[in-house]
């Protein structure tokens, strides 16, 4: 069993490189998923276990990752709660009804989440007879949840949310609480199914001011962490360079960096009891296998023998990415 990334969310990888794996890593930018997708739509293999286990497998396969992440989307939990989602091409997520501070949300109060995506369980359970690399299980927190619930899916501008969380905070407090003990819900599940550790993300939280930054993202990350069996856990959310601190303050055993970060002076003032994962530009990938290898030695070099580091993006792969250069950082990290 190779478990570079468990040592390094405990402080105690002396192997002398990180471990290594990218978010999103079973996606469009290999040709092994575009064969699966061809007979699949995205629905179809998030809910067929047989299916999630081949697409969690395929980067581990091919390209030897350190870690492996469950294949599966933050918004499922979204059908547990009774709401529709489909995803359509060139336009990304779709969920109806949205929800407004009009809406009677108390009725996803008491929903079986659990047994509404057994199937991702199932699937964790089959992975786990099988992989040789840590298993990391996943959920959005429950902001990011929010923004897709009430704004029916993406949105660079936010602005039903941001109004709906300035006029009337109340009310959206208490969406978050509902919106927090299904995503513990679900993360338990997961662990009880088998995941070596969980990260949560919180994509969207970048859009808040810092006050209700720490009401609204961080102080529901550290409610759905309280409220979590006994696992390593990584906290990722964009604008994370900017709000390190307040992520680490919660205390999980990780958080997952943007390439905005300064991987040193974080580090330094931080601590040493974290562990840190990043920070490539996802774009870099785009570029050649001689810009990717300066770009993560360049990191390698800053993290040099720090012994709770792992090497990730800054954010998920792109589709684009070529293959070769996903070749290169490999290799660089593996032969440093």
């Amino acid at each position: 069993m190779n478990n570079l990334a468990l040592q390094a969310l405990s402080g105690k990888n002396r192997s002398g490189r990180p471990p290594l794996w990218l978010m999103r890593q079973a996606g469009r930018y290999m040709h092994e998923y575009q064969a699966i997708r061809k007979r699949h739509d995205l629905l179809t293999l998030f809910r067929t276990p047989e299916l999630i286990t081949e697409v969690t497998k395929l980067p581990i396969d091919a390209f030897g990752f350190d870690a492996a992440i469950v294949f599966s989307d933050i918004l499922l939990i979204s059908e547990a709660l009774g709401f529709t989602l489909r995803f359509e091409e060139a336009v990304g997520p779709i969920i109806d009804p949205p929800l407004s501070p009009e809406a009677d949300f108390t009725q996803l109060v008491g929903r079986d989440i659990v047994g509404s995506l057994q199937y991702v369980y199932e699937a964790i359970r089959q992975l786990k007879r099988t992989l040789t690399v840590p298993l990391i299980g996943f959920a959005g927190a429950p902001f990011t949840l929010a923004t897709y619930l009430i704004e029916g899916g993406s949105s660079r501008l936010m602005r039903k949310t941001k109004r709906w969380f300035f006029q009337e905070p109340e009310s959206f407090t208490r969406l978050l609480d509902i919106l927090a003990m299904a995503t513990i819900e679900h993360l338990n599940a997961q662990i009880d199914a088998g995941v070596d550790a969980i990260q949560i993300f919180d994509s969207w939280a970048n859009v808040l001011p810092a006050p209700q930054f720490q009401a609204f993202a961080a102080n529901f990350m550290d409610k759905v962490m309280k409220g979590l069996k006994p696992c390593p856990i990584i906290l990722f959310c964009r604008g994370s360079s900017l709000y390190a601190h307040e992520l680490a303050a919660i205390k999980p055993q990780g958080i997952s960096l943007d390439w905005q970060a300064d991987l040193p002076k974080i580090r330094s003032s931080l601590g040493k009891d974290i562990c840190l994962q990043g920070n490539l530009d996802p774009d870099i990938l785009l570029t050649s296998p001689s810009v990717v290898r300066k770009e993560a030695l360049r990191i390698m070099e800053q993290m040099r023998d720090d012994p709770a580091f792992i090497f990730n993006l800054g954010h998920g792969i792109l589709p684009e990415t070529p293959r070769a250069n996903v070749e290169a950082l490999i290799a660089c990290v593996r032969d440093f």
